[in-house]
């Protein structure tokens, strides 16, 4: 017969494995860095894996199938000492659409401002209650808290808040910081401003259309085709007035059509004009660094 404390650890076995939330593909470029020890890459791959898939982010309990897909890929560019490195770091989320085989990609960006301390054998440990002065953890702990409120934002309206929060206060605790990407002044896209566009009350309506666009049209289309793409239509035009009404920085939204702009184009090519035009006119204001790719949709093409 099973003891108490034996069954107890099962359950507990049991409530950790559950709470897998996210299903995260970690790789560890060097190709640019000559002479030095490429195992370090492969440890350093291997513990940061073990670091997002071992942290309990949220309090939620996901079944594998539910987990949330992404990919953290670092490309080290300089190995600066050893145990500082420098590169760039290329963050990717992705969703399920409702009733189908296809997955969307809801934030793709890259970090070009990497630099973090990595000490090998050390196991990562986070500390919500303090900034890790070798900021590697603080990096990946932001971007995934930042996709935790993304991917929750998709599914409901405002969901992802608590997890935005967790992320600006890693941006807060990390101000007093020796390595960049943290702080306003530095750059005008950086971590500092993700999190501060998410949180914005001038960028209230972009969360809102994060929601409007993925439940109310993408998971929608298996349904209706014209239904979903009329919300996606919509969406547009609200997220014009986020271009308009942003008084500093819009680089929530950049990061948004850097994710977005191919898919909007094959979902409006085939529409009718009347509707092509309306959507065309919108994203001239809202995306007209992808206006050349939009061409397509003003074409019916």
């Amino acid at each position: 017969m099973k003891t108490l404390s034996t069954i107890i650890a099962i359950f507990a076995s049991i409530s950790i494995a559950s709470a897998q939330e996210m299903l995260c593909n970690i790789s560890v470029q060097s190709a640019q860095v000559q002479g030095t020890n490429k195992q370090v890459y492969d440890n350093m791959r291997n513990a940061l894996q073990d670091f997002v898939k071992s942290q309990i982010w949220t309090n939620d309990n996901f079944d594998n199938k539910e987990r949330i897909e992404c990919s953290l890929n670092f490309n080290i560019t300089e190995q600066i000492s050893s145990n500082e490195f420098k590169g760039t770091l290329t963050v990717q989320l992705r969703r399920p659409v409702y009733n189908s085989a296809y997955t969307t990609t809801t934030f793709n960006m890259q970090d070009g401002d990497i630099q973090f301390r990595y000490n090998e054998g050390q196991p990562l440990t986070y500390n919500p209650n303090s900034y890790d002065p070798d900021n590697l953890v603080p990096i990946i702990a932001f971007y995934t808290y930042f996709m935790l409120g993304i991917d929750y934002d998709t599914f409901s309206l405002n969901g992802g808040s608590q997890y935005f929060k967790q992320a600006e206060n890693i941006v807060n605790q990390a101000q007093s910081s020796a390595f960049s990407g943290w702080k306003s002044f530095e750059s005008t896209q950086n971590r500092y401003w993700l999190i501060n566009n998410a949180l914005d009350n001038n960028h209230k309506i972009f969360r809102q259309e994060l929601y409007n666009y993925h439940r109310k049209g993408l998971d929608q289309m298996t349904e209706s085709v014209e239904r979903g793409r009329q919300a996606i239509a919509e969406s547009m035009e609200q997220l014009k007035k986020v271009k308009q009404n942003a008084t500093r920085n819009a680089y929530l939204l950049t990061i948004f059509f850097t994710a977005k702009s191919d898919e909007i184009v094959n979902i409006f090519s085939q529409a009718p004009q009347i509707e092509r035009e309306k959507v065309y006119q919108a994203l001239q204001l809202a995306d007209p660094a992808n206006i050349n790719k939009y061409q397509k949709i003003k074409n019916g093409k």
